[in-house]
């Protein structure tokens, strides 16, 4: 697959088999992400693989984080049921690559170009994936920047989740999409 048709035929999915993903595809799709663009060489990514009951890290971030800003006392009963329910969450696919932004201390450096440099691994992440005929979804929301998710993965400093990819075989499903041209989004200075 050429990259225009990765770039254009690449979708998020959020529904996958169960099968497990082979471990030479994820070591191919965390290589993708370190060829990422980085300014001045910082590197500045952190990778955690979970599969099978290892996914459960994730899960336990997700619970506590729910417990944590529940906004009622809650029972024992309501307390589990909550735990449970979220959870449930790290296991929507087989294998769940949380991605980090670790900042380099390097004063030459922003820190928000180290956050855009996770971020492009995350894309190369998921091209690769999508090349490799594997679904994959780059999930976030509150929870990931919540300060349980990163005692969760034991973050320190500067360090912040930048999402989870969740990885799988593709339940097939009509993808279109839609895009604005980018006439409409471009300003063109010649002068």
């Amino acid at each position: 697959m050429d990259v225009q048709e990765a770039i254009r035929s690449r979708r998020s999915i959020g529904k996958v088999k169960p099968d497990p993903v082979d471990r030479a595809l994820i070591e191919e799709i965390l290589e993708a992400g370190i060829w990422a663009p980085n300014h001045a060489h910082t590197e500045p990514w952190r990778f955690w693989v979970m599969t099978g009951e290892g996914r459960g890290l994730l899960g336990r971030g997700y619970a506590e984080v729910a417990l944590a800003e529940a906004v009622d006392q809650l029972s024992d009963e309501e307390a589990e049921k909550l735990r449970d329910a979220n959870m449930k969450k790290a296991f929507r696919a087989p294998a769940v690559i949380a991605v980090a932004v670790s900042p380099s201390e390097k004063a030459v450096v922003p820190e928000i170009e180290e956050y855009a440099a996770a971020h492009a691994a995350v894309h190369n992440m998921l091209l690769t994936a999508h090349a490799l005929g594997l679904g994959a979804i780059w999930r976030t929301g509150a929870p990931t920047y919540h300060p349980k998710m990163r005692e969760a993965f034991g973050l320190a400093g500067k360090e912040e989740l930048v999402g989870f990819i969740y990885l799988g075989y593709p339940e097939p499903l009509p993808l279109k999409a839609v895009r604005k041209p980018f006439a409409e989004k471009t300003i063109w200075v010649t002068e």
